[in-house]
């Protein structure tokens, strides 16, 4: 029997993976939600002559952008308290007002971001919040590739009350979501501050169980390793080792404050660290040692944290970012090279979350992620090298198709699976409410 396909994604260019060559004229074949061809053009149209061609002239085909640490849901507060430090910022005004956070403004600032995501070229998000269940709906609604996780302490939560109650409402979630081609479920204690190692073991077991990444806000500011030293005699991260809970499943985000003894231990256990680094400027956290890790042999992904500490959403943005200040940090120019960054916005999630190969990737058998940049625009002409404008030069609004599991969810910059204007009006109303609790 004849292999068919249902789409064919071609541009003037493919870059199969970040640290590949550029094919030219090439394209992707997707049969559901898998890549079945990735070949030249004109083979892909004898190939497959019933299949739906999405061509772009000047389009740089690609893998969609996983973006490895965000809070979906705070563009609800995007704008609400800046130019504060991250302590002030969490207890004069992002955790009162997560106390009256109800799940109706959960799930619409979880469309409004993951509409953001999709219209700046990000195919998959991995997050961290309260009425966790709610960011799943939305993300399925949206068609957007989703690893989620309710956001777990050790005092009451808005969502499942007593923190007991956080480890049954997990379990539920993944029986809930487990057959779902989009959605995973993930466990996620909020930090060694908020959490006592009790429940981070509790949860550890949760997450073995599961079979799910379990997932911290880990090293974030210097304060935070004070307080874990003055309670537990060591740093986060030490701490944690102690406690059995590094190992291969292990993704930590932030990581700003590691010495290189720690950065020795992560590349031992195998742990992941997702970087943020617009997010840690602007909270004043300090710069992670990025370079550093990376030497090391750590897998490091890359994040934006949410738009309520970034202020925006844009991992190509976060990719100029990353990249730029790793090299004024070290006074090194060679640092962190455009190839590194774009892979850890691709290939470097993809190995935190357990999909290398099916993620991050536009090869037969992968899933079918994909984005296609315009780059007939001023900014990106001439284009000497595909990836070095993609970290330096490109920005979100250069993405004019996207794909996600095989579904176009944007095609010339339209949004095809909801109603955009709906979802912005909403927030504008809801948002009134939410400024009311400041007055």
């Amino acid at each position: 029997m004849a292999q068919t396909a249902d789409l064919i994604v071609a541009g003037a260019g493919l870059l199969p993976a970040a640290g590949a060559d550029v094919l030219e004229n090439h394209g992707v074949a997707v049969r559901d939600d898998v890549i079945v061809a990735v070949a030249p053009v004109d083979e892909l149209g004898r190939r497959f002559p019933q299949a739906r061609v999405l061509d772009t002239p000047a389009g740089l085909v690609m893998p969609g952008l996983v973006n490895m640490h965000t809070h979906v849901s705070m563009s609800c507060y995007r704008g609400l308290a800046d130019d504060l430090p991250l302590m002030r910022w969490l207890e004069d005004y992002i955790f009162p007002a997560e106390a009256k956070l109800t799940p109706e403004v959960v799930n619409l600032g979880a469309k409004l971001s993951i509409l953001e995501m999709i219209r700046s070229g990000t195919t998959s998000f991995c997050d961290m919040y309260l009425f966790s269940g709610e960011v799943a709906k939305a993300a399925a609604e949206c068609g957007m590739r989703a690893w989620v996780g309710e956001v777990l302490y050790d005092f009451p939560s808005p969502c499942y009350g007593p923190p007991e109650k956080g480890i049954e409402l997990v379990r539920a979630m993944a029986e809930e979501w487990r057959d779902h081609p989009l959605i995973s479920v993930t466990v996620e204690p909020h930090a060694v501050y908020t959490c006592s190692p009790d429940l981070l073991c509790a949860l550890k077991e949760l997450a073995r169980e599961l079979d799910s990444p379990w997932i911290i806000h880990l090293s974030e500011n210097r304060e935070e390793v004070e307080t874990s030293q003055e309670r537990y005699g060591a740093s986060p991260a030490s701490h944690l080792d102690r406690l059995g809970l590094l190992d291969g499943r292990t993704i930590a985000a932030h990581c700003v404050m590691l010495s290189d003894d720690e950065i020795a231990m992560f590349a031992e256990r195998g742990v992941s660290v997702v970087h943020c680094p617009e997010s840690n400027m602007k909270l004043a956290s300090g710069i992670a040692p990025v370079a550093r890790m990376l030497a090391a042999g750590v897998n490091v992904a890359l994040g934006t944290d949410g738009s309520a500490s970034n202020n925006d959403l844009d991992m190509f943005g976060e990719m100029t970012s990353a990249a730029l200040l790793q090299k004024v940090a070290g006074l090194d120019p060679t640092l962190l090279p455009a190839a590194d960054v774009l892979g850890m916005a691709t290939t470097a999630a993809a190995r935190a979350l357990g999909m290398e190969g099916r993620l991050g990737v536009l090869a037969e058998g992968a899933l079918a992620d994909i984005i296609v940049v315009d780059t007939n625009a001023p900014h990106l002409t001439p284009m000497y090298s595909a990836v070095s404008h993609l970290v330096y030069a490109a920005r979100g609004g250069d993405v004019i198709h996207s794909v996600i599991g095989g579904r176009v969810v944007m095609e010339n910059r339209g949004i095809t699976v909801v109603d955009e204007g709906e979802v912005t009006a909403a927030m504008r109303a809801a948002a009134r409410d939410i400024e009311a609790l400041f007055r």
